[in-house]
């Protein structure tokens, strides 16, 4: 039978509820097998402090802006890629389809770490880039071979007819990907690049590796200093997560935006 109690939202909410309780209740008891103090007061003044008056950020928030930094630039690059190596494949070149496919094989079946090491201690020095840069294009790099796929995809979704009429406009192939085929194309890349656009953001933190001062980094730093383990990680994983839902309740307005103008 459809519509018992069972399928409610409430019912959901109450599992929901559940959940949490019960992930919490297993942290408390953890912690209380450690004999942990629980040191919470102390962790605003590692976010922000307010001295005579002016507010001066704290080392989490400092790191969080080189997080969002990293990310911004990361996505923008590895859209970059994404879309080149995806044009790329989908040309009649040889050697540009070859190329495209072993770099998205490359990138695809080996570890960011070892990617972010390969760059950080051989491509790195030969280019002469600071570890910022050297995080960031790792980042781009990595995502942008997904994202190629994800292109890709949504331009072979676009039927034959719309190539057809471009060309009877008079459209080249560039004017045609341009004017008529990525605009279609976009609707449909949208909910999976935001799932890379995600990923992105939870993999930054992988730089603090390489001594980036991002948002993990200074967590790990604080730790190291004033041992509030559970405190400082819950933190910035709320933050985190806190970054990454609002960029899925913003993409997915943009899509039921698009949606609508449709």
């Amino acid at each position: 039978m459809r519509g018992g109690w069972w399928n409610s939202r409430a019912f959901d909410l109450a599992q929901f509820a559940a959940f949490v309780a019960l992930l919490l209740w297993a942290v408390l008891r953890g912690a209380d097998s450690m004999a942990y103090n629980w040191q919470w007061y102390r962790v605003p003044r590692h976010l922000w402090r307010v001295v005579d008056g002016e507010v001066i950020w704290g080392p989490l928030l400092k790191g969080l802006v080189v997080t969002v930094q990293i990310s911004l630039w990361a996505t923008a690059l590895a859209l970059a890629i994404g879309l080149a190596t995806a044009l790329l494949r989908l040309s009649t070149s040889y050697s540009g389809r070859y190329l495209s496919i072993a770099y998205i094989e490359l990138i695809r079946n080996t570890p960011l770490l070892v990617q972010l090491y390969v760059f950080y201690f051989i491509l790195a020095p030969i280019l002469g880039l600071p570890r910022f840069w050297t995080g960031v294009i790792a980042l781009a790099a990595f995502e942008g071979a997904f994202a190629a796929e994800i292109i890709r995809a949504g331009i072979l979704s676009i039927g034959q007819g719309q190539w057809d009429a471009a060309s009877a406009l008079g459209l080249s192939r560039g004017r045609s990907y341009r004017l008529v085929v990525l605009p279609q194309a976009f609707r449909i890349m949208l909910p999976p690049l935001a799932g890379v656009l995600v990923s992105l953001i939870k993999h930054s933190a992988i730089v603090s590796v390489i001594a980036v001062f991002d948002l993990t980094n200074e967590a790990r730093n604080i730790i190291s200093d004033t041992f509030m383990s559970f405190e400082i990680w819950f933190t910035v994983a709320a933050i985190y997560l806190a970054i990454t839902v609002s960029l899925s309740m913003g993409i997915g307005v943009l899509e039921r935006r698009l949606a609508v103008g449709r």
